[in-house]
């Protein structure tokens, strides 16, 4: 057995199989670059550590359970003149989510805000934070699933290991009042610990009409919009402007 082969099972014994799969090249290259032992040493950890963060992105994106994927640069701005790239592109430190702040996008349907919302939330998983997102209507059904098991507790610390929840068409269906105060739970549970990104079809003045009692309506929205970046979005449908198009 030559002295590489077994460098490179030595390699993957440690499980760094990044090293092992790449020995030879990167020992073409140290010697072609004349490479101190500490630069190689270096060049051996960086792919290590760059493949390592390749697939922990690209677990963390497929946990994210994006419907599509949706990037910032497809979004049109110029359609959509309510909110500008500027004020988006502001919220890509990502220090909303390093201080528990919120992102609420209150608008029609049709006019972006799940683009936006995607986008926004592929980008926090490039720069390593992890990422879920889920309609309303499949978050409401999950907790309701949790809550018959007796497990919602459980359910909503397991939701709160990621960094970032985006909550999708938030108000299109009103809820009943065990979805209500479970919805309820997990926000309070979310207040002030993780990031919430809202899509809604409703200004809050309408949220009593899925809420149905005002006085969990109220407390909900106290929690979303504290600390958070609210932005009204208005404007015809730019899915219909693109089928219109086409």
């Amino acid at each position: 057995m030559s002295r590489l082969i077994q460098l490179s099972q030595q390699f993957k014994s440690l499980r760094f199989n990044a090293m092992a799969e790449h020995l030879e090249s990167l020992i073409r290259q140290a010697e072609d670059n004349e490479l101190s032992y500490l630069q190689f040493a270096s060049l051996l950890v960086e792919t290590e550590l760059g493949s390592r963060d390749k697939r922990r992105i690209q677990l963390n994106r497929k946990k994210a359970c994006f419907p599509a994927l949706k990037r910032l640069d497809e979004f049109d701005f110029r359609f959509q003149t309510t909110i500008t790239k500027k004020q988006i592109q502001a919220l890509l430190d990502f220090r909303f989510i390093d201080e528990r702040e919120n992102i609420v996008f209150i608008g029609p349907p049709g006019v972006g805000k799940t683009h936006l919302g995607i986008s926004i939330g592929s980008k926090a998983i490039d720069a390593g934070y992890k990422v879920w997102f889920t309609s309303a209507l499949e978050l409401i059904e999950l907790l309701e699933i949790a809550e018959i098991k007796g497990e919602l507790k459980k359910k909503i610390t397991t939701l709160c290991k990621f960094d970032l929840i985006i909550i999708d068409e938030l108000g299109y269906l009103p809820l009943n009042k065990q979805g209500m105060f479970n919805l309820f739970q997990f926000i309070n549970t979310l207040y002030e610990y993780r990031s919430v990104i809202i899509t809604t079809n409703k200004d809050f003045t309408s949220w009593n009409d899925f809420f149905i009692d005002e006085n969990v309506a109220v407390p909900v929205i106290d929690r979303l919009i504290h600390h958070s970046h609210l932005f009204m979005m208005g404007g015809e449908s730019y899915r219909l402007k693109n089928k219109l198009n086409h």
